[in-house]
């Protein structure tokens, strides 16, 4: 009986550490949702990288030329220079 008992005891032992690994705290279901919230991470840093891109170009071309603060005063604020006639064609 003791012989027996030895080798259940070992397979009941080795089903509940490969139940709390594949299944407990770190297990599968833990690394597929963790490796889900990676990749939306990815695509958030990605589109925040996008973005900082664009914002870091518009910067640059504000310090270096008048051109760009013409074209957003125009287009945003709707103003004219001096001298001109402001004409709004409708539709």
């Amino acid at each position: 009986m003791g012989s027996r008992l030895i080798p259940v005891v070992l397979l009941i032992l080795l089903v509940a550490v490969h139940t709390q690994l594949w299944f407990g705290r770190g297990g599968l279901p833990e690394v597929a949702q963790m490796r889900h919230q990676l990749a939306r991470q990815k695509a958030a840093n990605a589109q925040a990288q996008q973005a900082n891109e664009r914002l870091a170009s518009e910067v640059s071309d504000l310090k270096e030329g008048l051109d760009t603060v013409e074209e957003k005063a125009r287009s945003e604020l709707g103003m004219v220079k001096q001298g001109e006639i402001y004409v709004q064609v409708a539709p």
